[in-house]
């Protein structure tokens, strides 16, 4: 049993897959026209970190639900954790390339740790070893 993908509730297509394909290094796994349940178009778009088993879903907010949680799925909480090898020089190229970070790394028992915000406004953990 694995988890294949996490859906995360995006305005626009297009500027979060910029934002995980061209800022953070993710790769773009499919983007396949799609419909939703009653028929209308929409996109099936999947980013995933290189070597992952596991990719984001960037779902388009359908209606005034959905879009009320973008930027908020986790309720202002740290809801997902990028783990990388080279905790520095992601830092700094996520820093070169505009990422918002919300204080500055720090260590702890675990390792080095900062919080960004994605192109929606959702929390993340940038995750490197000690």
């Amino acid at each position: 049993m694995r988890m294949s993908l996490v859906s995360l509730v995006v305005q626009d297509y297009d500027q979060a897959i910029d934002f995980f394909v061209h800022v953070l290094g993710f790769g773009l796994v499919e983007d396949s026209p799609a419909l939703t349940h009653d028929g209308r178009a929409k996109r099936w778009v999947v980013v995933r970190p290189p070597g992952a088993e596991t990719g984001l879903l960037l779902a388009r907010a359908d209606g005034e639900r959905q879009a009320a949680v973008v930027g908020d799925q986790t309720a202002g909480r740290v809801g997902f954790f990028l783990q990388v090898e080279d905790f520095d020089a992601t830092y700094r190229r996520m820093l070169e390339a505009g990422v918002e970070f919300l204080g500055q790394p720090r260590t702890e028992p675990y390792g080095r740790v900062v919080v960004f915000r994605d192109i929606a406004g959702n929390k993340w953990d940038l995750l490197g070893p000690r």
